[in-house]
């Protein structure tokens, strides 16, 4: 299967946002902050100096990530990845994980930072498989439902 991993498209938006209802649904439930950041991407993310990405197989979208920065200079927070229920298992995930690390190490960012869900088992592993480590979640965590935060330094 040959994946091209292509950037934003403002035609691809509805794909960014049903992939990343689908999961949220699917594993937790949609809180009102990824209704409004999914909702707009190119207002929370785009336009304040991140980066969406999608995995496209012909002219099909088959998965999504983005990069959106933080307040740490040079950090960017590795989000809103999400695969085709239909795809899953074809380490598409993996391909978009490798590929944000190299446009980070690219762009010359300081560090990958990510919040997840000890639940999500697999997608921990990735995350420690690609040399992120786990640091101490903040009280005022962005996210319900995080009891994880992992760092990359790239």
């Amino acid at each position: 299967m040959q994946i091209e991993i292509i950037p934003f498209n403002t035609r691809y938006s509805q794909h960014f946002y049903d992939l990343n209802i689908e999961w949220l649904k699917t594993y937790f439930y949609v809180e009102p902050y990824d209704e409004e950041v999914l909702s707009k991407p190119e207002e929370y993310i785009i336009n304040k100096g991140g980066f969406i990405f999608f995995a496209k197989l012909n002219e099909t979208i088959l998965g999504t990530v983005a990069l959106m920065p933080t307040s740490a200079k040079n950090v960017f927070e590795l989000t809103k990845m999400a695969v085709s229920p239909k795809h899953r298992g074809y380490k598409i995930g993996q391909q978009l994980m490798q590929y944000c690390i190299e446009f980070a190490k690219q762009h010359q960012f300081k560090a990958l930072m990510l919040y997840s869900n000890t639940k999500l088992e697999n997608a921990i592993y990735i995350y420690r498989k690609y040399g992120f480590i786990e640091i101490p979640v903040e009280k005022n965590s962005p996210y319900k439902r995080s009891d994880i935060k992992m760092i990359l330094e790239v």
